[in-house]
């Protein structure tokens, strides 16, 4: 009966969160880099104090990459915040930080946007924020936590070496003891980049996760580009949320 009446009740919790993350409305918010650079955002508020995944997106993309990522997320109990970089594009839709430079923009000078994100996210998530990067931002996410102890844990889809410095993403993994789940393409190259990356960080809770099927970045979450592998991989990195989202900032951190 305990159990029939405890499945019942998580169930009900579970519906009722769905429904109100559902309900929420995203909120365009405007962060100022260091350098003066006005960085567009998007922000969905599951409730005050929750932990937050910080969303940032691949070359030639936007925050738009993130459109049907983030409702799933507040279904999870986390609020989000995805930004445009000035390191991007419309891949998936406009990006307006982009919009005020012309011509290639480097990838790394995207760590000041990043940063200008998780800032913001502090004043308002003081415990448990997550910063989730895509392709060149799952390399840079790595120098974020690095250098900001506020990061609490680290999602990266398809990272690599994808800067000048070939050994940068190493450098700034082999600094983390935070969680960290990895994810590549069922590509090899992605697989040894991801690899690498994870054998250079001390943490004792790192997750690397091969899928059977799936594509570069977080579009291997998204059913509409990858079909075969999109569920799969999402019951992963949901599974990886979930397993931290009942402790507090001190408790991933030790």
């Amino acid at each position: 009966m305990r159990t029939a009446l405890f499945g019942t009740c998580a169930l009900a919790f579970a519906l009722s969160l769905g429904a109100s993350a559902q309900a929420l409305t995203t909120r365009a918010v405007t962060l100022r880099a260091a350098d003066g650079v006005r960085v567009y955002g998007w922000y969905r508020e599951v409730r005050p104090g929750a932990p937050v995944v910080l969303m940032f997106h691949q070359a030639g993309s936007s925050h738009h990459e993130y459109d049907q990522i983030a409702p799933k997320l507040n279904d999870l109990g986390f609020s989000t915040l995805a930004i445009d970089q000035r390191s991007g594009g419309p891949m998936f839709g406009p990006n307006l930080t982009a919009r005020a430079f012309h011509g290639e923009v480097p990838y790394v000078s995207a760590l000041g946007d990043m940063q200008a994100a998780a800032d913001w996210a502090a004043r308002r998530h003081p415990e448990k924020i997550v910063a989730w990067g895509s392709s060149y931002s799952a390399a840079l996410v790595f120098a974020l936590a690095a250098h900001d102890d506020r990061i609490a844990a680290v999602i990266a889809f398809s990272p690599g070496e994808y800067l000048d410095d070939k050994h940068f993403v190493r450098t700034a993994a082999g600094m983390l003891t935070i969680p960290i789940f990895a994810d590549s393409a069922a590509d090899s190259d992605e697989v040894t980049q991801a690899r690498t990356i994870l054998d250079a960080s001390p943490s004792q809770r790192k997750t690397r996760y091969v899928p059977y099927h799936g594509i570069h970045g977080s579009s291997t979450l998204l059913a509409d580009r990858d079909p075969l592998g999109a569920a799969e991989n999402w019951r992963a990195v949901s599974a990886f949320l979930r397993s931290f989202a009942s402790f507090g900032t001190a408790a991933w951190r030790t």
